[in-house]
């Protein structure tokens, strides 16, 4: 079973990803990203090719597709959180989106998780 995110991982992981747009899930140890492509093909290529990853992974995403807008969650749900499945799988997603444009969405700052974990040990 893959074991949750340590702060140390936390504070040298979350960053890059926050830069490159992953937020943190509101109540939840989860990120999100939400990407916009050129069109629903381009979307649907980029989620089959995910698919293909999360499945050699064995590490699947919450996501849902709306023509040109893929809407991505990760989260660990076999220890309930952030695990570095979830960070090898966003980094994979993100080579894989290309030039698509991230769209701001509701999350919080990526850094929140790493203050919300510390409250909680």
């Amino acid at each position: 079973m893959p074991d949750l995110l340590t702060d140390a991982e936390r504070s040298a992981e979350l960053p890059a990803l926050g830069a490159s747009g992953w937020g943190a899930v509101p109540g939840r140890d989860a990120i999100r990203k939400v990407w916009k492509f050129r069109s629903f093909v381009d979307a649907w290529g980029f989620m089959s090719r995910a698919a293909l990853v999360a499945e050699k992974l064995n590490h699947h995403p919450e996501w849902s597709n709306v023509y040109n807008v893929v809407d991505v969650t990760l989260s660990t749900h076999d220890c309930h959180g952030l695990s570095r499945l979830d960070i090898d799988l966003a980094t994979r997603m993100d080579a894989l989106a290309g030039a698509a444009e991230v769209q701001p969405d509701l999350t919080l700052p990526v850094e929140s998780l790493c203050q919300v974990r510390a409250r909680q040990t």
